[in-house]
């Protein structure tokens, strides 16, 4: 199967106050270059979208074989990372982001493994009770529109126009849906995590 992860990382993390919630410490390394090592793991093919002048989520990712792509329209949100992905994907693409801890190798295997069961299907990871989170894997016939993606919303409106699509594929605890965006999140994570 021809798949890209692709790992959206060029946003600000302004509700982070100054710090970056993709630097933060998870088992001992940037968050961002543990999610690029679990995709790289289980795909030859990562993408990591940063800002053009993002030195320090650059040296994050250093030593990894992985392909950084700056992102000139960074400014108007995740959409700008999508489009940038989707123009370089090989075969299909999952979306994975880069701001959820919980998320494991184990995880992303059974979203791909469910993906080669059906690659027609939106797989999209799940919680327990049904809500729906990530990672996301849009086949490639989906390539040409995330590539008309616009603003913020990330794939949302995609998501929506192909819902008949969409296969939720249930991962363990709140894995698909833990997203932590302030340092508020961030100390309950740690709180809860040890």
């Amino acid at each position: 199967m021809s798949l890209t992860i692709l790992i959206p990382a060029a946003g600000t993390a302004s509700r982070m106050r100054g710090a970056d919630k993709l630097l933060e410490d998870v088992d001992g390394e940037p968050m961002l270059r543990r999610q690029a090592r679990l995709a790289r793991g289980l795909c030859p093919q990562v993408i990591v979208t940063l800002r053009q002048d993002d030195p320090a989520r650059r040296k994050a990712l250093e030593g990894l074989d992985i392909t950084v792509l700056p992102v000139a329209e960074a400014a108007e949100g995740m959409a700008a990372s999508i489009r940038a992905g989707a123009a370089v994907a090989q075969g299909a693409l999952m979306i994975l982001p880069g701001d959820m801890p919980d998320l494991t190798a184990a995880d992303l295997r059974a979203v791909i493994d469910a993906f080669d069961q059906d690659r027609s299907a939106i797989c999209r990871g799940a919680a327990p009770d049904g809500a729906p989170g990530h990672p996301v894997i849009l086949p490639a016939d989906l390539r040409s529109d995330a590539l008309k993606l616009r603003g913020d919303e990330g794939a949302r409106s995609l998501l929506q126009r192909h819902k008949p699509r969409v296969r939720l594929i249930v991962l363990p605890d709140q894995h698909a849906i833990t997203d932590l965006d302030t340092p508020e999140d961030w100390q309950d994570w740690r709180a809860r995590n040890g």
